[in-house]
């Protein structure tokens, strides 16, 4: 061989060589995060879920990359992102909310999807069942639709001559008609009228809070709702200032003045979801990993507010509370 062919071929080799090396490396995974709610408000939800990828053996930024996508509680725009992310070809979405997982199932069969609700993911339509989820989507639940007739229970509990409720609810969420008919058979049970007041946006609290007084309401109920649940401490104070006695299924509800809270643990609800997303980074499949369901729940009372309510809360009610803030 001559030499100048000999020191080409050597040249070649050594700049084909890195490249080859680098064609064997594995791509770093991709989650593509995708949240309803605004970023700053879900802060220690997303540090659950962190938590349960570290649990998993994921680090982001060591071993696995996040690329969020957070609706800033415009469930309109979670279609969009969904889509989104689809074309990114993320590894898998972890879809953080009902809304955001209803919208992440609609836009792909093939890439994994782990989500949290609060609701029957078998009811509204999420997986064939809990046990066996099938196709590429599984998650973690609270069963939130069960919840619903308990918050309307406690709050009769509390304020047993209650006889007109209103349901405070964001009109832009999809599961709003389940909710109101999980309630109905509560609400007959306990001989209570019903008033539905939407809120989409914080400029709605005045007006939902103008019609109680019109109504003459004798308490205030609220669900799950991603926004609502971001507004906990506005509304606990609004609920202080109008006298209103009221139960949400957010524990800072109550520990911002509010009368009562109920729910099962969120933060466990997103690090079990991060955990899941972690085990599908390593080769699992969303099909064979049974839906995770929340098992305990929590109930606070405020019973400062209570007092400044004029509420005796009965014995029975606080002996089966979680806490008691005094």
């Amino acid at each position: 061989m001559r030499r100048r062919e000999l020191i080409t071929g050597i040249t070649g080799a050594a700049v084909a060589w890195p490249l080859a090396v680098l064609a064997q490396q594995p791509r770093t995974p991709v989650i593509g995060l995708l949240g309803a709610a605004i970023a700053n408000d879900w802060t220690r939800y997303i540090s659950a879920f962190r938590h349960g990828l570290r649990d998993a053996g994921y680090v982001e930024g060591d071993n696995v990359t996040i690329e969020p996508r957070w609706a800033n509680n415009q469930y309109e725009q979670l279609p969009g992102m969904a889509a989104e992310l689809v074309r990114r070809q993320v590894t898998v979405i972890a879809a953080l909310s009902t809304p955001a997982a209803q919208a992440a199932k609609a836009a792909t069969t093939t890439i994994p999807i782990v989500f949290t609700t609060n609701r029957d993911p078998v009811q509204i339509g999420l997986v064939a069942s809990l046990s066996h989820p099938g196709g590429n989507i599984t998650g973690a639940t609270n069963l939130g639709v069960e919840v619903e007739p308990k918050l309307l229970e406690l709050l009769h509990d509390a304020v047993p001559n209650a006889k007109i409720i209103a349901l405070l609810v964001n009109p832009t969420n999809s599961n709003t008609d389940a909710l109101l008919k999980s309630l109905q058979p509560a609400a007959h049970t306990f001989g209570l009228q019903v008033h539905v007041l939407e809120a989409r946006t914080e400029g709605d609290f005045d007006t939902v809070f103008a019609t109680l007084h019109e109504l003459r309401a004798d308490g205030l109920v609220s669900p799950g709702d991603v926004f609502l649940t971001s507004r906990s401490k506005e509304l606990a104070a609004l609920t202080m200032r109008h006298a209103v006695p009221a139960i949400f299924q957010d524990r800072e509800f109550a520990a911002a003045g509010g009368l009562m809270s109920y729910t099962g643990s969120i933060p466990e609800e997103y690090r079990q979801a991060g955990v899941y997303t972690g085990r599908i980074l390593k080769g699992e499949k969303p099909a064979d990993l049974p839906v995770v369901q929340g098992t305990t729940f929590e109930l606070v009372i405020n019973l400062k507010t209570a007092k400044a309510l004029g509420l005796n809360v009965p014995h029975g009610l606080l002996n089966a509370a979680d806490e008691v803030i005094e």
